[in-house]
């Protein structure tokens, strides 16, 4: 992360010398005298170019380190906060970043960043606010994944509402061209049934246990049939289905980043049930991708 923090103080000091004076929150949103909400072009694609390499990083190093959330939280994660606290805190960020970044943008309600802003919303606004309350148990999650977490929202949120407004190609969002194409059809209907499997595959997850017990247990129904990470699997058809949607190069660094992120844990996630369970028990399901991977 030091990367980019160095990316955008260079930055800062550049048009600071050229321009007089410019804030950091400028860089981000306000800059632009034409935009009400601008990103620099220039620092847009350098965080779009840091992000993808960095997520490179992070796929190798996960099948090397367990993020210490859920089943692989250890105490050498050092300080936690209990699981609701830790999910609200590191998911809100996204929410609202997006929220004030589409009201500052000016979006239109007939436009497609106005159906690209909603459903982003509604994916975070359960994520955040409801998912959290559904939780069961006493679990913790460690203040370094919930940094981390809030850094990665902050950045993902930021890009994807500079490349919907201040970095779109001009013309490239009109709505009456803009649907009358496949894609963004396809998109949609990827985002819903991802977005589907994720709900189940948590409420599956949610009810494996009786109140009480601690105890691990291997998920059978619904797409647990298939894949030991059915949660995982209903988020990445989710974001690629987001980014089929809105053409976004920052939204297919979203699903780069997710599967990054989720691909290696679910690896982990298989052996561990195999461990616990004997791979007879685990059958021929694949890690997060039916039939595949």
């Amino acid at each position: 992360m030091m990367i980019f923090s160095n990316v955008i103080h260079n930055y800062w000091l550049i048009n600071k010398k050229k321009a007089g004076f410019f804030s950091p929150v400028q860089i981000f949103s306000l800059s632009s005298r034409s935009k009400p909400y601008a990103m620099n072009d220039e620092t847009y694609r350098l965080l779009l170019y840091g992000m993808s390499v960095l997520a490179v990083v992070v796929f190798v190093s996960l099948y090397f380190v367990k993020a210490g959330y859920g089943m692989f939280r250890t105490r050498s994660w050092g300080w936690s906060v209990p699981n609701k606290v830790g999910w609200v805190c590191m998911e809100a960020p996204a929410f609202l970043v997006m929220g004030i970044g589409a009201w500052k943008g000016g979006v239109n309600l007939y436009t497609p960043q106005a159906v690209f802003v909603g459903l982003f919303l509604l994916h975070y606004f359960q994520r955040s606010f409801v998912f959290p309350l559904l939780m069961k148990g006493k679990s913790r999650m460690p203040l370094a994944i919930m940094a981390m977490g809030i850094l990665f929202n902050v950045i993902n949120a930021t890009l994807l509402v500079a490349s919907f407004f201040s970095c779109a190609v001009p013309g490239k969002y009109e709505p009456v061209t803009y649907w009358s194409h496949p894609l963004p059809w396809v998109g949609v209907v990827a985002f819903f049934i991802g977005m589907a499997i994720n709900l189940q595959a948590d409420h599956v997850i949610r009810n494996l246990r009786k109140p009480g017990d601690t105890r691990h247990y291997l998920p059978e129904k619904g797409f647990y049939r298939y894949v030991t990470s059915a949660n995982y699997f209903g988020e990445l058809v989710e974001w690629t289905g987001f980014a089929l949607l809105t053409a976004s190069p920052a939204a297919w660094v979203f699903v780069w980043w997710t599967a990054a992120n989720l691909v290696p844990r679910a690896d982990a996630i298989y052996k561990r049930y195999c461990e616990e369970f004997g791979r007879q028990a685990v059958g021929n399901r694949k890690r997060i991708i039916p039939y595949i991977y």
